[in-house]
C-alpha cells in the first residue's frame, strides 16, 4: 500500500477509541514498528491530534473530538476545499451553514503552518456571481432532498410568461446551477414530459405521499443544455447569423453562453453563428442591441429589420416622455 493508505489505516485503527501501542499497530497492519513511528510523526505533522501516553498502559490514541471527523488532508487538498467552498457559497449552495462548519473544522484540526498557508491563499481569492436570494435556501434544500429520496412535490410556479402562477406535480430528477441561476429538472405531471424550471420562480413547495424512481443514468445537466442550446440534429431549424465588428466586441459576444455554443466560424472581424429560428427574432436582437455600433449584423435581413423596429420603438418611447 502507499504511504497515504498506511497512514489512513493507522488513523482508522485509532478511531476505534482504544489506546494502541506502536507494536500493536505494527502487528495489526503487518509493517515494521519503525515505519509506524514515522507514520505517527507524519500524521501529527499534518494536524491529526494524536495523544502519546507513556508507561505500562501507554500507547497512542486520538482526541475524543477528532474521532467525529477523522479525515486528514495535505495542504493542496485543504486549499482546494477552502477555495471550492468560496465558489459554492457565491452560487447559493443550499447547505451553506454545514459548509461553513466543515471548513471551520478543517481549519481547527490543521496545524499552525498549514493554517497560515490556507489563509494566505484564501485572502486574495474571491468570486463574484449574481447574488442569490437567501429565501431560496429552504426551497433548494427541499428540492435536493426530494431528488435524493425520490419524493413527488406539489409546486406553485410562475413561469414569467403567464399572468398567474400554476400548481403542478413534479418528480424532481436533478438540480443544476447554470450561469448564476438554479434549475430543477424533472417530470412534470401537468405536461406529461420532462421539463426544466427556474428555482427562483418557485413560489411554494409541498411534499406529497407519492414517490418515484429516477430514470437510470439520467443527467439533468445534459437535459438542460439540450433544452437551452441549439440542436445540431435539427439543421433545417437553424438560421445563420453573420456579424461584423470590432475584434474585442466579437470576442465578448463569442463568450456568451448562447453565441459561444452557436459559433461556426470566426475571423478577425467576422463571426458566423447558427441559432434556432424561434429565438432569432425574440432573444437575439435584444441582446445584440447592447453592443451598439461596435458590431453590425450583415445577415439575415429579418434580424436587421427587427433591430430597426426595436430601435425605432425605443426612440419613439423616449421622445414621448
Amino acid at each position: 500500500m502507499s504511504k497515504a493508505d498506511n497512514m489512513l489505516s493507522i488513523l482508522w485503527q485509532l478511531k476505534a477509541g482504544k489506546r494502541l501501542t506502536a507494536k500493536q499497530l505494527a502487528e495489526s497492519l503487518e509493517m515494521n514498528i519503525r515505519t509506524v513511528y514515522r507514520y505517527i510523526d507524519a500524521l501529527c505533522a499534518s494536524g491529526v491530534p494524536i495523544v502519546a501516553d507513556s508507561g505500562h498502559n501507554g500507547g497512542y490514541s486520538l482526541l475524543q473530538s477528532f474521532r467525529e471527523a477523522p479525515l486528514f488532508f495535505d495542504l493542496e487538498e485543504q486549499k482546494a476545499l477552502v477555495q471550492a467552498a468560496i465558489f459554492a457559497q457565491e452560487a447559493g449552495y443550499p447547505y451553506g451553514d454545514g459548509l461553513r462548519r466543515a471548513i471551520n473544522k478543517l481549519k481547527t484540526y490543521t496545524n499552525e503552518a498549514q493554517l497560515k498557508e490556507i489563509n494566505r491563499h484564501s485572502v486574495g481569492f474571491e468570486v463574484i456571481q449574481p447574488r442569490v436570494n437567501p429565501g431560496m435556501q429552504s426551497i433548494l434544500q427541499e428540492l435536493e432532498i426530494a431528488v435524493a429520496d425520490g419524493l413527488t412535490l406539489n409546486m406553485e410556479y410562475h413561469s414569467g410568461k403567464e399572468l398567474t402562477s400554476q400548481s403542478r406535480l413534479i418528480d424532481p430528477y436533478g438540480l443544476v446551477n447554470w450561469k448564476g441561476k438554479w434549475y430543477i429538472v424533472g417530470y412534470c405531471h401537468l405536461r406529461s414530459e420532462i421539463r426544466s424550471f427556474r428555482v427562483d420562480r418557485i413560489l411554494a413547495l409541498e411534499r406529497t405521499n407519492a414517490v418515484f424512481l429516477r430514470p437510470e443514468a439520467f443527467s439533468a445537466r445534459i437535459f438542460l443544455l439540450k433544452d437551452l442550446l441549439p440542436s445540431e440534429q435539427n439543421a433545417e431549424d437553424l438560421v445563420t447569423i453573420h456579424i461584423k465588428g470590432r475584434p474585442e466586441a466579437l470576442n465578448d459576444l463569442c463568450e456568451h453562453w448562447l453565441f459561444g455554443h452557436a459559433l461556426v466560424e470566426r475571423t478577425h472581424e467576422d463571426a458566423y453563428f447558427q441559432v434556432e429560428k424561434q429565438v432569432l427574432l425574440g432573444y437575439v436582437p435584444h441582446f445584440l442591441l447592447v453592443y451598439g455600433r461596435a458590431i453590425a449584423v450583415i445577415e439575415p435581413t429579418e434580424l436587421k429589420d427587427k433591430l430597426i423596429e426595436i430601435s425605432s420603438g425605443l426612440l419613439e418611447h423616449y421622445r414621448g416622455l
